[in-house]
């Protein structure tokens, strides 16, 4: 797994070259292309076919149908907001990673009885940062986190430090990349 998972929206496929082009550009090989729009399934299907070289999966999956959709498009890895116990099925039987969003002890007892041992901490800064995954790391040695919402660069090293943070999520990836194409 890349340290950067940019979240991507992708709200007309004629986007998605310029978006994935700049983040290739700006040295980020992943790109986890959200369910928030209706060309999702093909802009994934897309960059999978046009981007070999990147791993691509889908965020904003929020139930079983999407997940399969996602995967039947190509998704390598699926990204949830919340924990889907369906999404989660789906993944392991096809034996694709699943990081669902869980704050909370209890969702991340839920996702360990699932087999699963990396959770996206959505949204980081609501609930708490670097501050709450270091208190959860206590009692989930077992967990490792990738904090999407409210992680920039006044703060992206500090999470980067600790070593239970598995990546680090976020659209900022994509502004600030596609600003650096802008200048040249």
């Amino acid at each position: 797994m890349e340290k950067f998972i940019p979240v991507v929206v992708i709200k007309e496929l004629s986007e998605t070259d310029k978006i994935l082009t700049a983040l290739k550009n700006n040295g980020i090989n992943t790109a986890e292309i959200t369910f928030r729009t209706a060309c999702a399934a093909e802009a994934i299907r897309y960059a999978v076919k046009n981007y070999p070289d990147m791993e691509i999966g889908a965020g904003t999956v929020i139930n079983g149908e999407q997940c399969k959709a996602a995967l039947e498009a190509g998704a390598t890895f699926i990204v949830s907001p919340g924990l889907s116990p369906d999404a989660a099925k789906i993944c392991a039987e096809k034996n694709i990673p699943y990081y669902p969003g869980c704050v909370t002890p209890t969702e991340i007892m839920a996702a360990l009885e699932l087999g699963i041992t990396t959770v996206k901490f959505f949204p980081a800064n609501v609930y708490g940062g670097l501050k709450a995954l270091k208190a959860l790391s206590a009692p989930f040695p077992q967990i490792k986190f990738i904090p999407t919402g409210g992680v920039d660069r006044s703060n992206i090293d500090e999470f980067l430090a600790f070593d239970k943070v598995a990546a680090i999520g976020g659209s900022f990836f994509v502004k600030e990349s596609l600003d650096k194409m802008e200048e040249k």
